[in-house]
């Protein structure tokens, strides 16, 4: 009865005899396992040939002890056994000892993983972990602390593993008061009945009346008209520099920002020729695709042209030169234009609790994402539209692909699983001492394209810091929006929706340190040189805002910023929604503590960046007078650190190169 007790305790599939035969070997075809097979058979032979003695050529595991934390941990807690070999022995054998040790180590690691799982899902497992264990932290200041916790955990990770469960973590384990919870008691009826019984055969958001611009119409010189062309032209000849002034362009091309920009960049790239798109097509496409941008506060129109021009200027790194195709540069900027088109200003969170037609046609997985590809695809099939008519078959194949790949990416909750990929392939040419990054295969090419755009999706903290605030103003308004709608609803209101407790800038500083510089700091290192100077900018401005949390003249203001002394205006060709700037700060008067931030101690399994062999950017750019500015998922436990400090990790540079291929 105790077996088979102990045999429900541990559900351990167990092998048929055959495998442990003397025909073994030769019935192992899948690459993980003939990986195993090989290093056990390496440390084999390494034992006999290094004549270590048998007591102590036993595996840890052999002996019923803890598993290995790391090489260098277990180097520390069997000090005592190299220093009796020491004593004893030759150096030699206590070398071959250490060296055992470590392939031990790898051993077991590689015998406990999970096999359903890839090299970048372990990777994103702990990388959640690591900011679940940050974000636990950063939660015990205030409520205020909690609630920003919550949200960048909710909204940046998938949250797919049961083992990682930030949620308790800021609610019941903080042992707040109900009253402090962000819940509505009150609940009202949700209509969850289908807008249309025809819902599954039609796109939601898609107007009968559309700009659509015929072969004898007027071109206007920069894609739009304007009673402003000098002043647009002259801003749009910087459409290949880092924080150009969308809002400004907004003013000057009435209300045109995607189209002006668009347009421009696919006349810089000499895209109308390569693919045979004419003009009036082209226009008439984004000026119906800028038709379909909401009004709201920040997903809107601007932010379609900016995170587009943002996309253009990344593609223009130098470390990049010569490795996409132009269909797959094509792709991408088609990709970013599109990216929030009819975004309704809520969360994909909002559309699965209220049980909206969108969650439910796409079964509540990147709601929104997949219904922006449904909207910009569907704009195509119009021949007045269609920019990609001259396209072959298989190019059409090929984009579409590429489009609905890049699109996905931007759900946020694929953050840490896109920054994992992208760390993962980094570290793993440091480690084998190789700085030459091959993107041969599509899936390679793709995931830096994802990243890319996510990157460019992300990008408003790296941006000028006036242009950056309003960015910010922007979206704290379009979020208050939706607190203000699931309160009416009587729905639980999400972090940082509830203009009542907001802190602004304890959220951006949150926001930059857990999210955006991690994900930076890792681009910056894949294409170092080129973003270096963007990175400066982030850190910058993370520490204007740390520096506001730390004002004695800041005060918090949340709720209707009517009476502000400027504006941000927020207008179509329709209507126009004018928010005000932002000014709140945190609850708090005291500054943020630094060691939420950064490790202050020695024994730290979480280390500083500056101080640790993965470090993704070189010592000589990180900045040395701010001691907040370390990213804890950017850095690694001392650990995970062993073989990254190789000798060619000194400059930090990735060349990138990849087999040419056909668009």
């Amino acid at each position: 009865m105790e077996r088979v007790k102990s045999a429900i305790k541990k559900p351990i599939l167990r092998l048929g005899s055959k495998l442990s035969t003397k025909h073994q070997d030769d019935m192992i075809v899948t690459p993980f396992a003939q990986l195993l097979a090989s290093l056990k058979n390496v440390r084999k032979n390494f034992v006999e040939l290094t004549h270590i003695p048998p007591e102590r050529a036993k595996r840890s595991s052999q002996h019923n002890s803890a598993q290995a934390a790391s090489p260098i941990l277990n180097k520390m807690t069997t000090t005592a056994v190299v220093a009796a070999a020491t004593a004893t022995d030759d150096n030699t054998l206590t070398q071959a000892i250490s060296t055992l040790e470590e392939l031990d180590w790898c051993l077991e690691q590689l015998e406990t993983m999970q096999t359903h799982k890839s090299v970048s899902d372990l990777a994103s497992l702990k990388f959640k972990r690591m900011l679940n264990k940050e974000l636990s932290h950063f939660a015990e200041n205030n409520k205020t602390s909690a609630q920003i916790s919550d949200y960048l955990y909710s909204t940046y990770t998938d949250k797919k593993e049961p083992d990682v469960d930030l949620s308790q973590a800021i609610s019941s384990s903080r042992g707040l008061p109900s009253d402090e919870l962000n819940t509505v008691t009150t609940s009202k009826n949700i209509d969850t009945s289908m807008s249309s019984p025809t819902l599954m055969g039609n796109i939601i958001g898609i107007q009968t009346t559309t700009t659509a611009l015929t072969t004898q119409s007027f071109i206007p010189e920069l894609g739009v008209e304007t009673q402003h062309v000098e002043e647009l032209r002259i801003l749009l000849n910087r459409v290949n520099d880092w924080g150009l002034d969308t809002f400004r362009i907004e003013e000057l091309s009435g209300q045109r920002p995607l189209t002006a920009i668009t347009y421009r960049i696919f006349q810089e790239r000499l895209l109308l020729r390569t693919y045979a798109i004419e003009p009036h097509t082209l226009i008439s496409y984004l000026l119906t695709l800028e038709d379909h941008y909401q009004q709201v506060p920040y997903h809107n129109k601007a932010h379609g042209a900016d995170v587009c021009q943002s996309m253009h200027v990344l593609l223009n790194a130098s470390a990049l030169d010569g490795v996409f195709t132009e269909l797959e540069i094509m792709s991408a900027i088609f990709a970013s234009a599109v990216h929030d088109v009819d975004h309704p200003g809520v969360t994909n969170q909002f559309l699965i609790n209220t049980k909206s037609d969108l969650a439910i046609m796409y079964n509540d997985e990147s709601v929104l994402e997949n219904h922006h590809l449904a909207v910009a695809f569907k704009l195509l099939q119009v021949d007045e539209r269609n920019i990609f008519s001259h396209l072959s078959a298989k190019q059409i194949k090929t984009l579409r692909k590429m489009v609905i790949d890049m699109v996905l990416a931007t759900d946020m909750s694929k953050h840490m699983q896109l920054l994992a990929d992208l760390k993962t392939m980094v570290e793993s040419k440091k480690v084998t001492g190789n700085n030459i990054i091959m993107l041969e295969s599509y899936d390679d090419r793709i995931q830096v394209l994802q990243n890319m755009i996510h990157c460019a999706d992300l990008s408003n903290p790296t941006k000028p810091l006036d242009i950056y605030i309003k960015w910010t103003d922007r979206i704290m308004e379009e979020f208050w929006r939706q607190g203000d709608k699931e309160r009416a609803l009587g729905l639980e209101i999400s972090p940082m929706c509830d203009r009542r407790v907001a802190s602004v800038e304890k959220h951006q500083v949150g926001f930059i340190e857990f999210i955006v510089h991690p994900l930076w700091e890792t681009w910056a290192d894949l294409v170092y040189p080129d973003a270096s100077s963007i990175l400066e900018t982030l850190e910058q401005n993370r520490d204007w805002y740390q520096a506001r949390l730390s004002s004695p003249s800041s005060s918090s203001t949340s709720g209707n910023l009517e009476n502000s002394s400027s504006n941000t205006n927020i207008s179509s060709s329709h209507q126009q929604d004018t928010i005000q700037p932002v000014t709140s700060t945190a609850l708090s008067a005291s500054p943020m503590s630094s060691d939420v931030l950064t490790s202050t101690s020695s024994n730290s399994t979480i280390i500083n960046t500056n101080s640790a062999g993965d470090q993704l950017i070189p010592s000589s750019l990180s900045p040395s007078s701010s001691t907040t500015s370390t990213s804890r998922i950017s850095s690694t436990t001392t650990a995970t650190a062993v073989g990254t400090s190789s000798g060619n990790s000194g400059n930090g540079e990735f060349q990138m190169t990849v087999t040419p291929a056909t668009s």
